[in-house]
C-alpha cells in the first residue's frame, strides 16, 4: 500500500472514467467516406449490358513489422491516462518543445537481443534526503500517476539515481514523471557513470538548451508529460549508476519522478 502522496497542484483537465485504456491521447474524428455517385438516370440505347457487380475488396490483415536482425523488441506496459489531450503549457515555451499534435508518442524500441530490464527493484538515492515518497517507488514497476505513486523532490535542481549492483552495457532508458497534468520538466539531463558521485560520467540525454545545469548545452527536446513517458535510446554506454537531473517543471519549482527503466545487458 502506497503510504506517500506528493504535494501536487490540480490541474483544469477531464479525467478519464473508463478503466480501458484510451487508444490515443487526442483521437482524430473519422467521417464516413461519400460515394461519387449521384444516383441519376442515365441514357441508355435500346440495348442494355447488366451491369457488372464489383467484386468486394478484402482487406488484408496487418503484421507488426519484425524486428530487424539481431534485434529484439521493447515495448512497456504503459499506465492508464489521468486526462484527455496533451495542451501545450502557456506559461513555459522553450525553444526546444515539442508540439504534442505533431509528434507520435513512441511505444516500442528496437535494441539488440539480449538486452533486458536491468533497473526492476534496484536500489534509489536521490539529492533529496527526505523526498516525500518512499525512494523504491522509483524501480517497483508501477507507472500509475495517481497521488501516492510517486516521489516529489526538493525545488529547482535535483537529481534521483538509480544503482543497477554492477556495470552493465546500456542501450535503452524510460522515464515517467507525474503525467496526471500535461506539464514540462525543466532541464532534463541523464547521465551514466560507474562513480557514484559521478565525478566522470557520460550525459545520454539532455534537453538544457541554456546550459543551466552546467552539463553543456543539450540539443534533446522538451516534452508535455503524458502516461507513455519518455524514450531515451543509449548506444550501449557502459556503466553502473544511472542519474536523472530536472530543474522544476511549468507550474513550479517542484520535482516528481513515477519511474525509471533502465534497459542493458
Amino acid at each position: 500500500m502506497k503510504k506517500h502522496t506528493l504535494t501536487l497542484l490540480a490541474g483544469a483537465f477531464a479525467l478519464v472514467s473508463c478503466d480501458k485504456p484510451a487508444v490515443g491521447l487526442d483521437p482524430l474524428g473519422q467521417s464516413a467516406e461519400k460515394s461519387p455517385y449521384d444516383g441519376s438516370a442515365v441514357a441508355a440505347s435500346t440495348t442494355t449490358t447488366p451491369a457488372e457487380t464489383p467484386t468486394p475488396a478484402v482487406a488484408k490483415p496487418t503484421t507488426p513489422a519484425a524486428p530487424a536482425p539481431g534485434k529484439k523488441t521493447i515495448k512497456p506496459e504503459m499506465p492508464k491516462p489521468l486526462f484527455v489531450g496533451t495542451p501545450l503549457p502557456t506559461n513555459y515555451n522553450p525553444p526546444n518543445l515539442e508540439n504534442p499534435a505533431k509528434v507520435k508518442p513512441t511505444l516500442e524500441v528496437q535494441v539488440p537481443d539480449g538486452v533486458t530490464l536491468l533497473s526492476k527493484d534496484k536500489p534509489v538515492t536521490s539529492s533529496d534526503t527526505q523526498p516525500l515518497g518512499d525512494l523504491t517507488l522509483f524501480t517497483d514497476g508501477d507507472k500509475g500517476g495517481d497521488d501516492g505513486y510517486g516521489i516529489e523532490l526538493l525545488p529547482q535542481h535535483q537529481w534521483i539515481q538509480i544503482d543497477l549492483g554492477e556495470t552493465k552495457e546500456i542501450w535503452l532508458i524510460w522515464l515517467w514523471h507525474y503525467h496526471k497534468q500535461g506539464v514540462v520538466y525543466k532541464d532534463v539531463v541523464v547521465q551514466v557513470s560507474d562513480d557514484p558521485e559521478f565525478k566522470i560520467s557520460t550525459s545520454v540525454f539532455n534537453n538544457d538548451f541554456d546550459n543551466s545545469l552546467k552539463f553543456g548545452v543539450g540539443n534533446d527536446a522538451s516534452w508535455v508529460e503524458t502516461n507513455h513517458g519518455r524514450s531515451m535510446p543509449v548506444n550501449g554506454v557502459k556503466g553502473r549508476y544511472v542519474r536523472f537531473h530536472s530543474n522544476g517543471r511549468s507550474l513550479d519549482d517542484t520535482n516528481q519522478y513515477i519511474e525509471g527503466e533502465v534497459y542493458g545487458k
